[in-house]
């Protein structure tokens, strides 16, 4: 096992670290350590990327760190990641040591699938919030990690998808749209993507964690991070 640290928490890190953690990472890591309120997490580093790049794979070693990262994740929020009970959802985003708008990707609401979607309903009592999470992730999952590999999983494609049930429902707005839309949204969306894929939509969160770690790296071959922050009620709204 390598000795290189390819994660990091967010307190083991710093402004100056930019470079390595991306700016995205390098803030969060800063208002970590001057006491701001951000939810715990991590970012695998920019280096990691470009081992990723040279190796044609993920660098042996990276996602038992991740792993490891997760846990500590898990214990401060009190959350587990998979968990159908009480689980843990984060976000993923890529960064780099520049100011890149609109070229870095961003997946909401990771470790949502059948079984998570009921804990979240029964945590938060609020059904259409967790459907609505639920459709979010499954369209930028798509989107930004197989939509190369298969176009008619670009976000567009979900876009259509979601106007006509709004027609059908006679919403305007997409906040128009009940629980029970976004529900057979939902189911909507995973049968587009069994009938593009062959197969169903990914329902294992380590390993729905596992194919982000390689898609953000493959979005552009330059230096990126990729930051893992946990979702929660009322946490710090960043940009």
């Amino acid at each position: 096992m390598s000795n290189v640290k390819r994660v990091y928490l967010f307190e083991e890190g710093n402004a100056q670290m930019r470079d390595l953690l991306g700016g995205k990472g390098a803030n969060l890591a800063e208002m970590t350590n001057i006491g701001l309120p951000v939810p715990p997490g991590f970012t695998i580093t920019t280096t990691t990327c470009n081992e990723y790049t040279k190796l044609g794979r993920l660098p042996d070693g990276l996602m038992d760190e991740v792993y490891e990262k997760l846990r500590i994740v898990e214990q401060k929020m009190g959350k587990k990641f998979g968990d159908p009970e009480n689980p843990l959802l984060v976000s993923v985003r890529s960064g780099a040591k520049f100011s890149m708008p609109g070229m870095m990707d961003t997946i909401l609401n990771l470790g949502l699938n059948d079984q998570t979607l009921q804990g979240l309903i029964k945590q938060t009592n609020n059904p259409r919030f967790a459907y609505d999470a639920y459709r979010r992730f499954i369209m930028m999952f798509s989107d930004i990690v197989l939509s190369d590999q298969y176009p008619e999983l670009d976000k567009e494609y979900f876009e259509h998808i979601f106007s006509e049930l709004k027609q059908r429902y006679g919403a305007v707005q997409d906040t128009d749209v009940d629980a029970e839309g976004l529900k057979e949204l939902v189911g909507l969306f995973k049968e587009h993507f069994k009938k593009v894929t062959g197969r169903d939509f990914p329902s294992d969160p380590p390993k729905v964690l596992k194919s982000l770690s390689v898609s953000s790296k493959n979005t552009l071959k330059r230096s990126l991070a990729e930051t893992f922050l946990p979702i929660q009620k009322n946490s710090l709204s960043l940009p």
